[in-house]
């Protein structure tokens, strides 16, 4: 669920001063500043030869000067001749010998920082086991396959060819028309939202200019290749287009210090400080993940749950071993009838929802007069590794619904479902429709597949192969799913914000992370049960079992169709998780009443998107034709928050007001205070 490209994201717990080690960060002194060389002396003519003259008798050595009064300036001992290095530039300045000195000091500390941070990562990982696959994305295949299709079509080769051709000889003649003093157009340009050529001299500056077109030339001539092989798989047409772009992303020239203008002009102005420092940073990087690289997406410091984050007041009223129920303290007199229980994903932790006062949804619902209660999943353990998608059901949607009615008062409630905490909402309320169980009034999903033939990147790590390497290494983890591992796997869907912008700013810059609460969420994933996860990668991105009424659960096969209780569904226009396209086929199996609502930007920022900050936009129409471009042919957009559109549709189903509940108060003895402890473990 994070955005990371999935969100860069090991525990971010560790700081960075801490990480440091014998092969991370010491701030260093300048380096001393070298004086001009001395004029050589001229040399004298040799006297004629004479008669060698008697040695003089030695005299008694005198007794050595007493030591200078402490008022007395020593004698300045004679100035060092000039480095080596500098021997051949009699011309330069002693400011400009002072930065050429300074310059190569700190390129030979970085050079040594590095080395030194890489040779203490290989004795980590010396003891390591090998890698279990050395295909790890599962490509060699699907490449064999449409390198293979395309050797057999000659005719579209020879074509790709030509047109590559003719590209570079079009950016040459504008280059050459430049150079004359012309300003033509650029042959290639970076697409919309691309962030790594900002820098004007990716544009002023001919060299860069002509570098960061041959680079864009070239990476889309090859997504074209490979997109445009005909006779191939569609999932492995798809696997390779993505790890085209994997490629092309890692080889972008913004990614090399030598081609990148910015940092260059970092160095010269630092004196190579800055390059010192992304060194250090590298080597706390590499310290940080135990000899693995888990590049700081954040100044994880800043962040204490509690404290700056997950800040809403409230009590825990309920855990067992897979949550803890946090009931939030209201903020009106009154409150409406039937509270709202919320189900985040389980892969990341419940306080995305309030980050801030000011961006938190807890805080906003409270003021809207609504109960909230929020499951605060645990973080697994291998004594956890067992635990099904069933114990979610039953402990998690069961035991907490059954704690909230009892300390609300009520024998019905609301619920949300976010991400895969939808995905398990939907599949307990078809499980309640089978037992006519009516305690659920309605449903909201955020971002929330049920149908995944169109689950995005995602379905590209869901092959039999994938699955196969993913068991063995939880098995040899204990049976859980690391933190790390989920991270990197949805910092790898957009590698160009979640790992090369920080490769960029912390190495090649030289720069600290700013701190940055989301990213700060973003890292704090949980581990995964490994009879949950695979369970749910095979029954769901691989069989599509749910939405094909093939899903059996607790000896129930569950029908979406059956279920009849009013759904809300929010997606979001650039969510690259859930798509809105799998999101919309989703919301269209549902047997009740259903609303459908697509909000601007994405997986997280298309949710977290308080009325306040007056972002983004939202479309809206009340029915529910075959497909998104249709439904969205017909939708009215509304700018701003979709939660004021949400709010009313929920307030219709929440029921009368009542005095407000005191989560200290109720039937259930409070455990702890807002957020809980769960929330604090970290992976």
């Amino acid at each position: 669920m994070s955005e990371k490209g999935s969100q860069t994201k090991g525990s971010g717990s560790t700081s960075r001063s801490k990480s440091k080690s014998p092969a991370s960060k010491t701030k260093a002194k300048a380096a001393a500043a070298p004086v001009e060389a001395k004029a050589a002396p001229t040399p004298k003519v040799a006297p004629k030869a004479a008669a060698p003259k008697p040695k003089p008798k030695p005299k008694p050595k005198a007794a050595p000067p007493p030591p200078p009064a402490p008022d007395q300036a020593s004698p300045r001992p004679a100035p060092p001749e000039a480095p080596a290095a500098l021997a051949g530039f009699p011309d330069l300045t002693t400011d400009q010998r002072r930065l050429l000195e300074n310059l190569s000091t700190n390129l030979a500390r970085a050079a040594m920082t590095a080395q030194g941070a890489i040779a203490e990562a290989a004795l980590r990982q010396a003891d390591r086991p090998a890698a279990l696959s050395a295909d790890p994305f599962h490509i060699g295949p699907s490449l064999t396959e449409v390198m293979g299709k395309l050797a057999s079509q000659p005719d579209r080769l020879v074509r790709a060819q030509a047109d590559l051709l003719t590209r570079y000889m079009d950016l040459w003649q504008a280059t050459a028309r430049r150079m004359a003093g012309e300003t033509p157009e650029p042959v290639a340009q970076p697409l919309k939202g691309d962030k790594r050529f900002l820098d004007p001299d990716w544009s002023d500056n001919p060299v860069f200019d002509v570098m960061k077109q041959s680079y864009l030339v070239t990476a889309d001539w090859l997504q074209g290749l490979v997109g445009g092989v005909e006779g191939v798989e569609p999932i492995s047409r798809r696997r390779v287009e993505f790890f085209m772009k994997l490629l092309t992303d890692a080889f972008s020239p913004t990614n090399f210090l030598a081609s990148n203008p910015t940092a260059m002009r970092e160095i010269m102005a630092t004196g190579g400080e800055s390059l010192v420092r992304g060194m250090e940073n590298f080597a706390a990087d590499l310290a940080r993940g135990g000899g693995q690289l888990s590049i700081s997406q954040t100044d994880y410091e800043q962040f204490k749950i509690g404290e700056n984050v997950a800040t809403a007041p409230g009590k825990v009223v309920f855990q067992n071993e897979l949550l803890q129920l946090v009931q939030f303290s209201p903020s009106t007199e009154e409150v409406h009838e039937l509270p709202l229980i919320i189900f985040p994903p389980w892969i990341n932790k419940f306080y995305i929802l309030d980050l801030r006062p000011d961006n938190s949804m807890i805080r906003w619902l409270a003021d809207q007069g609504i109960t909230v209660f929020v499951a605060s999943w645990v973080n697994p353990d291998k004594a956890l590794a067992g635990k099904t998608f069933e114990d979610y059901l039953r402990q998690g949607i069961y035991e907490a619904t059954d704690a909230a009615m009892k300390q609300a008062g009520v024998d019905r409630l609301n619920a949300v479902g976010y991400c895969i905490g939808g995905t398990l909402l939907s599949a307990a309320l078809a499980h309640m429709a089978a037992k006519g169980d009516q305690r659920i009034a309605s449903a909201t999903f955020f971002a929330a597949q049920q149908d995944f033939s169109e689950a995005g990147d995602l379905l590209l790590f869901t092959d039999e192969s994938w699955l196969k390497d993913l068991e063995q290494k939880m098995d040899a983890e204990g049976g859980v799913l690391s933190g790390q591992a989920m991270a990197d796997t949805f910092n790898v869907l957009r590698s160009n914000d979640l790992i090369w912008s920080f490769f960029v700013n912390n190495y090649l810059m030289g720069k600290e992370p700013r701190p940055f609460d989301l990213l700060f969420w973003n890292s704090d994933q949980t581990r995964m049960p490994k009879a949950l996860h695979m369970f749910y990668l095979r029954q769901f991105y691989g069989q599509n079992a749910l939405a094909k009424g093939e899903l059996e659960l607790d000896g129930v096969r569950l029908d979406l169709g059956a279920v009849k209780t009013p759904v809300y569904v929010q997606s979001s226009k650039e969510d690259h998780i859930a798509p809105a396209g799998s999101v919309y086929r989703g919301a269209r199996l549902f047997g009740g009443p259903t609303t459908f609502t697509l909000s601007g930007s994405g997986h997280i920022a298309g949710v977290v998107n308080p009325p306040a900050a007056k972002k983004y936009q939202h479309w809206t129409f009340d029915q529910l034709p075959e497909s998104l471009a249709d439904w969205q042919a017909n939708a009215a957009e509304t700018p701003g928050s979709w939660w004021p559109h949400w709010i009313v549709w929920l307030k219709s189903y929440s029921g009368g007001m009542v005095p407000a509940r005191d989560p200290a108060k109720g039937p259930l003895k409070p455990i702890e205070d807002a957020p809980g402890s769960y929330v604090q473990v970290k992976s």
